[in-house]
Formats: C-alpha cells, sequence, structure tokens
C-alpha cells in the first residue's frame, strides 16, 4: 500500500486549520453588543488577531500533539534518538512567518487608529453647537457651581477623516473624580452624573481629572481615553444605537475604583429633545430648595413648619405654641 505523501498530508491539515480559525475568528462571542461608528472598526481588527492566534494556536498544539504519538519512545526502544544540530530553513520560516504578521498587523492598526481619529486629536475648531433634535427622562444635577469649561485637548480620540475640520454636534465636559463623573454641557449649563447623547450625532468628550489619573471606558463603544491631572484629553464618537451602556474607570485611581461606574444613555432624537427641557428645567431650580440646609440654623418653628400637616394643627397654633415657651 502506497504512503499518502507528507506534503499532501500539509495540505489537508492546512486547509482545516485556515478554515476553523477563520470561522471561530469571525463567529465567536466575546465582544459586547457594538453601539458606536468606531466599534467595528476595533472588532475587525480584533477579530483578525483572534483568527491568526487561533490558527498558531492549532499549529502549535497539534504539532506538540502529532510529535508526543509519532515519535513516542516504544515499548523495548532503548536506543539514543537522532541527533539535531538545526535547521536553517525551518530557523527561517518560523522567523519569518510571525515578522510578517507583525508588521502587517502594525499597519492595519495605524489604518484603524487613523479612521477613528485617533491622528486628530487637536487642531480643528472645538465648537459647543446645539443639537436640535433630541428626548428623554433624566433628574439633572443641581450644583452649577461644578460645570466647568476645559481648553481644546490636544491627546486623545478626535475627529474622523470624514468629519475632519468639523465642529462637533455636541460637547460635553467630562471630570473625573475619586469616585465619580461629572457631566457638564456647557451649552445648556446641565450637569449630571450619568452621560445622555442623541443617536448619530458626533459627540465630542473634554476630559479632565480632578485628583488622579482616571480612565474613561465604554466597552459597547470599544473606546477607551485616560482623563489627566492638568492635562486636557479628548475623545470623539458617533453613538449607532439606542440604550443605556455602561461607563467603566480602567485604572486604578484608589481604594474605591472598582465602584467608580456610571452610565451613557443613548436617547433617539426626540428624547434626548425631551430629557434636554426636563433638566434645564430642573437645573433652574433655587438651591436653596435642592441643598440640604443645616438644621442648627433654623428657628424652633422654621424647623417644626414642613411637620404641621402631619401633627393636626395650623401653621398659626403652632407658632402660639413656640411664642409661648
Amino acid at each position: 500500500m502506497q504512503q499518502i505523501p507528507v506534503s499532501l498530508w500539509t495540505l489537508v491539515a492546512g486547509i482545516v486549520v485556515t478554515a476553523v480559525s477563520i470561522w471561530l475568528g469571525q463567529n465567536h462571542t466575546l465582544m459586547p453588543v457594538q453601539a458606536s461608528q468606531q466599534a467595528p472598526l476595533v472588532d475587525g481588527f480584533f477579530n483578525i488577531m483572534f483568527t491568526i492566534a487561533i490558527a498558531l494556536f492549532l499549529v502549535v498544539e497539534g504539532t506538540i500533539v502529532l510529535f508526543l504519538i509519532q515519535f513516542r519512545r516504544r515499548r523495548g526502544d532503548d536506543t539514543d534518538g537522532v541527533p539535531v544540530e538545526g535547521n536553517v530553513p525551518l530557523e527561517i520560516f518560523w522567523t519569518a512567518i510571525p515578522t510578517a504578521i507583525v508588521l502587517c498587523l502594525g499597519i492595519y492598526s495605524v489604518d484603524v487608529f487613523n479612521q477613528m481619529g485617533g491622528f486628530e486629536p487637536a487642531g480643528h475648531p472645538h465648537s459647543s453647537s446645539h443639537v436640535a433634535h433630541i428626548r428623554g427622562s433624566a433628574i439633572a444635577a443641581t450644583l452649577n457651581d461644578t460645570a466647568e469649561s476645559t481648553t481644546a485637548p490636544t491627546i486623545g480620540i478626535g475627529a474622523s477623516p470624514q468629519n475632519l475640520d468639523k465642529p462637533a454636534d455636541l460637547v460635553v465636559d467630562v471630570k473625573g473624580i475619586q469616585y465619580a463623573w461629572i457631566f457638564n454641557y456647557p451649552d445648556s449649563g446641565i450637569t449630571a452624573g450619568e452621560l445622555h447623547i442623541p443617536i448619530g450625532a458626533d459627540v465630542q468628550l473634554n476630559l479632565s481629572a480632578q485628583d488622579v489619573i482616571h480612565s474613561f471606558w465604554v466597552p459597547n463603544f470599544r473606546l477607551k481615553q485616560d482623563a489627566l491631572p492638568g492635562i486636557a484629553t479628548e475623545l470623539r464618537f458617533v453613538a449607532t444605537k439606542p440604550g443605556t451602556y455602561p461607563v467603566v474607570c480602567a485604572e486604578l485611581c484608589g481604594g474605591y475604583h472598582g465602584s467608580m461606574r456610571t452610565t451613557v444613555v443613548v436617547h433617539t432624537p426626540e428624547e434626548f429633545d425631551s430629557w434636554l427641557a426636563e433638566s434645564q428645567i430642573a437645573q433652574k431650580q433655587d438651591l436653596n430648595q435642592a441643598i440640604a440646609v443645616n438644621p442648627a440654623e433654623l428657628s424652633t418653628s422654621e424647623f417644626l413648619a414642613p411637620h404641621v400637616h402631619n401633627m393636626g394643627i395650623s401653621a398659626a397654633t403652632l407658632e402660639s405654641v413656640v411664642s409661648g415657651q
């Protein structure tokens, strides 16, 4: 019986490895749902790296298993193994292939970084232009004194090549503090503890940190950018899927780093409009009504006034009782 050539076995194994690695590399469920224009770019790069990793794993581990079986020590065989001092063609091959892979992935990653806007974090007009479409519901914070506007960032993910030299549709100043994110909308004066944006809008986040380094990470957007004390950074993106997505601090920033989480809410334009209007109304409340008052600074009648109804007496009765003391 004629033996099957090694070259034919190698060809068949190569076809099987290629088919399996491509299928697994393109059909895994390792990544969360895509929710931004940048997400497919990152996922495409990840899928290629994952495909290559699977192929290398199958080749290396498959060869080890094959050699364990083919060249195992047989019973009664006490002879020495074949002396092998080196194989120059093989060494050139296993050096050249990884080198080519790394170079190709490097070039591809630079292209992805450029398409995401990594080469343009500064130099374009930074405008806090209005988003005149949008709706939703949320409770706005009423501490206006926390709002601040950052200088033009020079580090981060800026405008994509398609939006080069165009102002963002919505600008939000984001400050990281131990252990929370504060979002300020400079156009409307709204300050909130969670990020609200409209779907399809070109959003620019101006990031800063009050104390230590934080990292603003939205897994569903495939975007991450450090917030640095004293250095403005930028993150610009377009959300493509309505929903609520987690925002995680990805930089160890202290003892409660794990709890530094919030959410980004992607609205339809009508919903964002509604949220914006409701938040602006809430923002205009008298701060004395929104911030707690020190009870020690109140008179007895002022302290008891909110409880008159529950006590079943009138305000006049309460006043007479207090004045008679």
